[in-house]
C-alpha cells in the first residue's frame, strides 16, 4: 500500500479555552527511557515524549516535524521512531499529515508505546513495526467540561468530527471495518505487539535487540512523570503542572542535564529527534 492513499487530516485548531492534556493512566503506563538502540541514522525523526508541549517545555510539534523534513531529502526515506502517551490531537494530525504527504517512504517504528496522538501519527508510514512487548492505545477524544446541558451538547457535536476523522484514519490503513474501529475508540483499547501484527495495525515486529531502555538519562524523567501524575489525578491543569516542574527543574542544578540530549535540538540536519503525549481536552466555560 501507499501512505498516499491514506484521508488527509482536516487542519483543524482548538476552540478558545480549550487545552490538551494527558491521561495519567497512559502517563502511568508509558516508560520514557525505552528509545531505539542505535543512534538516529540519517533521515531519523524519535519521538520520544509527549506530543505538543510537554511538562518539560518541549515536546512534539508539527512546527518541528515540518522543519526536520526540510532538512531531509524530499524523496528520502524516513524512520519514525515512537515511544510516546500522545497529547495534543491538533498537532498529531497535523504531523500526520506532514509524514503522509512525505514523497519518499515513511518506516515507522513503535519502540515502546504509541498512544492516543501518537497512535494516528504512526499510521502515516508506508511500513509499521513494533516491537513484542509494546502497544498501541486508541481512545474517542475526552474533555473536562463545566457548563449546562446545552454547553455540554454542544461540546459533543464539536468533538465528533474529530472522532470521525481518526477513526477513518485508522480504518483506511489497517483495513480493520470502520464499525470495529469506533468501538475500539469507544471502549478505549489497548493493541499489544502480537495483536497489532495479526490484526492489522502493524505489518511486522521489530528485532529484539533494536529497544533499549537509557536508565542512566531517565531518572530524572521518571522522577518528573511520578510528579505530573500525581499532579494530574489531584486535578492541577496541565499548564499549572508545567509551569511547577520546570520552576522545580531550573532550581536543581543537576536537572538541567537531565533529558535527552537530542531532544532538545532544532537545528540538527540530518537526524532530528524530537520530543513529544495521550488526550484530555478541557473545555474553560464561561
Amino acid at each position: 500500500m501507499t501512505i498516499k492513499n491514506l484521508p488527509a487530516a482536516p487542519e483543524a485548531r482548538p476552540r478558545a479555552g480549550i487545552q490538551c492534556d494527558l491521561s495519567p493512566k497512559v502517563l502511568e503506563a508509558w516508560n520514557p527511557g525505552l528509545h531505539a538502540a542505535a543512534s538516529d541514522a540519517a533521515n531519523s525523526i524519535s519521538i520520544y515524549d509527549p506530543i505538543g508541549d510537554d511538562f518539560f517545555g518541549e515536546g512534539v510539534t508539527a512546527k518541528r516535524v515540518a522543519g526536520a523534513l526540510r532538512s531531509m531529502d524530499p524523496t528520502a526515506e524516513v524512520t519514525v521512531n515512537i515511544n510516546s502517551p500522545g497529547g495534543d490531537v491538533f498537532e498529531g494530525l497535523a504531523i500526520y499529515n506532514l509524514l503522509r504527504e512525505h514523497k519518499g517512504r515513511v518506516l515507522v517504528n513503535v519502540m515502546g508505546l504509541a498512544a492516543s496522538a501518537a497512535s494516528f501519527i504512526a499510521m502515516a508510514g508506508d511500513e509499521i513495526r513494533i516491537g513484542r512487548a509494546a502497544f498501541f492505545m486508541v481512545h474517542n477524544a475526552w474533555i473536562i467540561a463545566m457548563g449546562n446541558r446545552n454547553d455540554l451538547r454542544e461540546l459533543a457535536d464539536w468533538l465528533e468530527p474529530f472522532d470521525s476523522t481518526i477513526a477513518d484514519i485508522y480504518a483506511a490503513r489497517t483495513g480493520i471495518p470502520i464499525d470495529t474501529i469506533t468501538s475500539q475508540l469507544d471502549a478505549e483499547t489497548w493493541i499489544g505487539g502480537r495483536d497489532a501484527v495479526d490484526s492489522g495495525w502493524a505489518e511486522a515486529f521489530l528485532d529484539s535487540d533494536a529497544v533499549e531502555e537509557d536508565s542512566a538519562q531517565n531518572g530524572y524523567r521518571m522522577a518528573a512523570k511520578a510528579v505530573d501524575v500525581a499532579l494530574a489525578k489531584a486535578g492541577m491543569p496541565r499548564t499549572q503542572r508545567r509551569e511547577l516542574v520546570n520552576e522545580l527543574k531550573s532550581s536543581t542544578p543537576s536537572a538541567a542535564g537531565g533529558g535527552t540530549p537530542s531532544a532538545t535540538a532544532t537545528d540538527t540536519p540530518s537526524a532530528v529527534a524530537i520530543d513529544a503525549e495521550p488526550l484530555r481536552i478541557t473545555f474553560d466555560l464561561p
